[in-house]
Formats: structure tokens, sequence, C-alpha cells
């Protein structure tokens, strides 16, 4: 892998983006303004490579912003799609597929008794939501600080990911009327939530949270703090939904709920669960789930939903991680090897540094201090992570372009790319200090 060597074509077709797209882009952050520079336009993917418009390579760490746990382009998953496609790209009607996935996730998540499939993480989040209000008869909602739940108008209310990255916790749009059905807390403060529901518990229908928050960088829940979430939530009949868009099948086959022994009432799917493809999910309790239309008032439909080129890449994707008995500790060990590499490097180096991880998901925070919420996060060094990512990405790796993302780890990195990208971190670093 050669390190890239220019970007000429990828530049033209921002200008000619910009034409067309507002900000030349389809979702916020790929543009790179936390970065600087001009996006990277990329033409194919292969295992832990992507490749661009200008032909250079890149060692990637984005993974399609987790989906890509098998690696990009996985020759069974392809293979299996393109059979499905060559019979009809979707029908808007009934198909097998859907029942397939859906017992497959429900083997993985036994608080899901009954689910639906949707096109994304964001429609499942709202889902679920207005679920928990038709359920418990409440509107208000809890949610933390830093935490992505969509773009949804009652959660863009000091949400993490994109809306951080841009310095617009609240968007423009969003009625104060919706806004003031939100309640925003610190995550990992699990007194401010017992305050919080002494003051309003019985107005709040729904708790919802990232188990693992991965939308300011991955910060992990303190000890306690779930388990004291789903205690005040059971204390006020207040539903807690966990948004397992990110966690779910990637910390491992359960999600983060198996992980931390939480069980939530709803659960809110993506990423994975769609193999690469559009895809989304959001179940629980079958007396919850059955108040959504045609069997209960709550409405909720969509044309593609359960479309059967999602539905079999997500079929494939889970067979293939429930099929195999050393997958999630492989990508744990390969992980680890990268975060243990790093922090010895920074040390060296003399950079402040923080890395969080579990199991295939990592964060660098350029701290002195370890990272527990959403300030914390925006308290790091603000001109380190990007020039960070910029001489990563000159020497062909290719980073989540925000310092408030995670990193994703697949099964197609290997040794080798540790060693490669731990390299290029080095040199990164003796950057940095320079400067």
């Amino acid at each position: 892998m050669h390190p890239p060597s220019n970007h000429t074509q990828s530049r033209l077709l921002y200008a000619q983006s910009l034409k067309f797209l507002p900000g030349g882009v389809n979702s916020p952050v790929r543009a790179f303004k936390a970065v600087g520079g001009k996006p990277v336009f990329i033409t194919r993917s292969r295992g832990a490579y992507l490749y661009d418009a200008d032909g250079n390579t890149y060692l990637d760490y984005v993974g399609s912003w987790g989906p890509a746990i098998l690696g990009h382009a996985h020759p069974s998953v392809v293979k299996k799609v393109q059979n499905v496609a060559a019979r009809g790209l979707s029908f808007g009607a009934c198909t097998e597929l859907e029942l397939i996935l859906a017992r497959s996730i429900t083997s993985a998540f036994p608080s899901i008794e009954k689910l639906r499939l949707v096109n994304s993480g964001t429609e499942a989040t709202m889902s679920a939501v207005r679920l928990a209000r038709a359920y418990t008869g409440r509107t208000r909602i809890v949610k933390f600080n830093g935490c992505y739940h969509g773009h949804g108008d009652g959660f863009l209310v000091k949400a993490g990911s994109g809306s951080a990255t841009f310095g617009v916790p609240d968007s423009a749009g969003v009625a104060p009327r919706v806004a003031q059905d939100t309640i925003s807390l610190p995550f990992n403060n699990a007194q401010s939530v017992l305050r919080t529901f002494e003051r309003k518990g019985r107005e709040i229908a729904a708790l919802i949270v990232e188990p693992v928050a991965g939308n300011m960088g991955l910060v992990l829940p303190e000890p306690g703090f779930l388990e004291t979430l789903r205690e005040v939530t059971r204390h006020y009949q207040t539903l807690l939904i966990f948004d397992e868009v990110i966690t779910g099948f990637r910390v491992c086959f359960g999600g983060a709920q198996h992980l931390y022994n939480i069980t939530p009432d709803l659960t809110c799917l993506g990423k994975i669960v769609g193999g690469g493809l559009p895809m989304g999910a959001y179940g629980g309790k079958k007396e919850i789930m059955e108040l959504l239309s045609p069997q209960g008032p709550v409405y909720q439909a969509g044309t593609l939903s359960g479309n059967p080129l999602a539905t079999t890449a997500g079929i494939e994707n889970l067979k293939i991680l429930s099929t195999s008995k050393t997958v999630y500790s492989k990508l744990a060990a390969t992980t680890k090897a990268f975060c243990e590499g790093v922090k010895e490097i920074a040390a060296k180096r003399e950079v402040p540094l923080q890395v969080t991880q579990l199991g295939s998901m990592f964060t660098l925070f350029f701290s002195k201090k370890r990272i527990t919420n959403y300030r914390e996060a925006c308290a790091c060094n603000p001109t380190m992570f990007p020039r960070y990512f910029r001489t990563m990405l000159k020497g062909g790796i290719y980073l989540p372009p925000s310092p408030f993302e995670t990193n994703f780890v697949s099964t197609a990195h290997t040794k080798r790319d540790v060693a490669k990208t731990l390299e290029a971190a080095d040199k990164a670093f003796r950057l940095l200090k320079r400067t």
C-alpha cells in the first residue's frame, strides 16, 4: 500500500457536488469540516481497504460507520445479495426473508419478543419513542448529552456525533414545544437521573440511552450506571429503551445488554443487522410491540422495510457471526493490539492520550484525563485530532473525520494492518509534538 499521492479527482467531484448537494454531501460528517481539507470520494472497497477516485488506497477504520464487521464486500454476503437481486429488488409485500431475519435477531436478544424491521436506526428510535408514549400515555423522554439517536426532532437536544462536530447541539427547525418534551442529562451521572425522576417521573414515557456511548467518541458506562437506569425506570413505570444501533452484534452477539446483563423494555438496532445495506429494527416485550398497527393503534410503516436485499445481507452477516466461536475474541484481540500499541507510542512521544476500547470499537481522546461524559469529551485538545487525522490520511489510514466518532475494526484487519497503523500513528504523534 502506497501513501495517497493526490486527490485531484476527489476535489473535482466535491466541487461539482457542491452545486447539487447542500454542503456537497448527503450526511454532514462526510464533509471533513471538523478536520479540515476536502472529503475523499470512494469508488470501491474490499476487506479492510477503501479505494478512492484517484486510485489511492486506505486502510479503513470507519467500516461504513460500523456495519462492516466482516470487512467490506464479504464474498458470501455479496453472492447472496446478488442472487436475491436477480429475483427482484423489492416487492412491497411480505417475504420469508423478513421472518428468517426476525428469528435470528430474537434468538440473539431474549429481551426482544417481537420486532419490526425499518430502514434506518433513526426510524427505529423515532418509532420506539412513539410506541413508548402510546404504551405509557405520557409525553416526556429522557436522553443523555452526547448520545445521538438519529435526527428525529425530539433527539436533537444536546446530541453527539455529527451534531456535536458542527457545534449545533440544537438543530434549527425543531419546534420549541417538541424540544420541551426532551430532558437531556449528563451521561454516567446517576444522581441527576434520580433527581429528575423524583421531580418528573410520572410524566416520563421513556428513557433512551446508548448503553455504551458511541457518538461522543466511545464512552463506557460507569459501574452501576445502567443498573440505576433500569431500577428507576421500573419504579416509575417508564420504558427503558436501549439504542444498540452501534453496539448490537458489534460488542458481542447479544449486544451491550448481554454484556452488562441489563434487560431493557425496547431495543433499537441497525448497522450490522443490514449487513451494510439500509436497515434498522426495534423490538421488545409482546404487550408493547402489539400496539403497532395493524394489530394496535400506533401507526408506523415503510415501503422498503424488510426489503429482500437488506434482509438477505443481514441474515448472512448474522449467520457468520453466530456460527464462529472465535470471531468476537479475535476482533477484540486485534483491537487491543492497536490500542495498547498506540498508548505506548503516545507515552514515548509525550502526547496526552486516553484510549477507550470495547471489543472491536475504540476511540482516541487527546486528553490527560479519562473521559466519562460529553462535557469531558468536548474538553479534549481541539487542535490535536484534526492534525492527527490529516497526517493519518496522508499515511493511507482512513479514520472517522470527527473526534466525536468511534473507530471500528473488522475481521479483515490483520496483524500487518495493525503494525502499519501504529507506524502511521507514530509519525503523526511526532509531528504533533513539533507544532
